[in-house]
């Protein structure tokens, strides 16, 4: 099991999608029955990621995006 310091965990659908778009979720995390948490290994990369995501400065294919969403809800409502 990974420490809680290598993982970086975040309940924000949007920004699960825009990672998720080049960085592998290592799991998911339904312990809340109101709220499914995604962690995703913690490396500089994907920190750059997060920062770019709230700065406003993160580009993403729409269509790529939009398709993340419904395979993030997949894996939300299907269990995965």
């Amino acid at each position: 099991m990974k420490d809680n310091s290598e993982l970086f965990s975040t309940t924000d659908l949007a920004l699960t999608c825009a990672l998720s778009l080049t960085v592998p979720i290592d799991s998911i995390d339904r312990s809340d029955p109101k709220k499914v948490q995604f962690r995703f290994i913690r490396t500089n990369y994907l920190e750059d990621i997060v920062n770019n995501y709230w700065n406003n400065n993160l580009k993403v294919s729409p269509q790529e995006y939009f398709n993340q969403i419904k395979v993030i809800k997949t894996r939300i409502y299907g269990g995965d």
